[in-house]
């Protein structure tokens, strides 16, 4: 009996080997590992025609957060390999369902944030491009009440797009 459990424990320290080195495998999610170590991502100003005053620093955050939480990637000031820029240019308020009465049901936040990319490394991968994120909200609801929760869900949608475009390739 205590042979088999000594087999049974060698057995289990073997899986258990197998699965954590199976764990420390690198991949991304391209097929192709990130070459870089360092990143910049600079502030991005407001240049809206509405301006939001948290906005600029709060999507600037949010961009240094998820590329540095969820990459290895070295946030430094300048002179990184890959190096993200930009300035948000929109954000604004529509009505999108309009009723019998010509009253707005909904209205719609929408921001649009204009990104430059550079990847040192491999400038193929480079671009610049002009990034959207919307939400509607109920119009019987004023929009101070509610501008903070849209502007939090826009801002996830949009740095991930970013994310994506940048690292992923989608």
């Amino acid at each position: 009996m205590s042979k088999e459990k000594n087999i049974l424990k060698v057995i289990i320290v073997l899986v258990i080997a197998i699965a954590v080195q199976a764990c420390t495998v690198n991949y991304s999610f391209t097929g192709a590992p990130i070459t870089a170590e360092t990143i910049s991502i600079d502030y991005f100003p407001n240049k809206a025609s509405l301006v939001n005053p948290a906005l600029s620093q709060d999507f600037t955050d949010a961009m240094r957060d998820k590329f540095v939480n969820q990459t290895k990637l070295e946030l430094k000031e300048q002179n990184a390999e890959l190096q993200i820029a930009g300035e948000i240019i929109d954000y604004h308020t529509t009505a999108v369902a309009i009723q019998g009465n010509e009253q707005a049901a909904l209205n719609r936040l929408s921001i649009s944030v204009n990104v430059r990319y550079v990847n040192t490394l491999n400038d193929d991968e480079s671009f610049e491009q002009r990034f959207t994120g919307f939400e509607d909200y109920d119009a019987s609801k004023s929009f101070s009440s509610v501008e903070d929760e849209l502007v939090s869900i826009i801002m996830v949608r949009i740095v991930q797009d970013v994310f994506n475009k940048a690292l992923v390739n989608w």
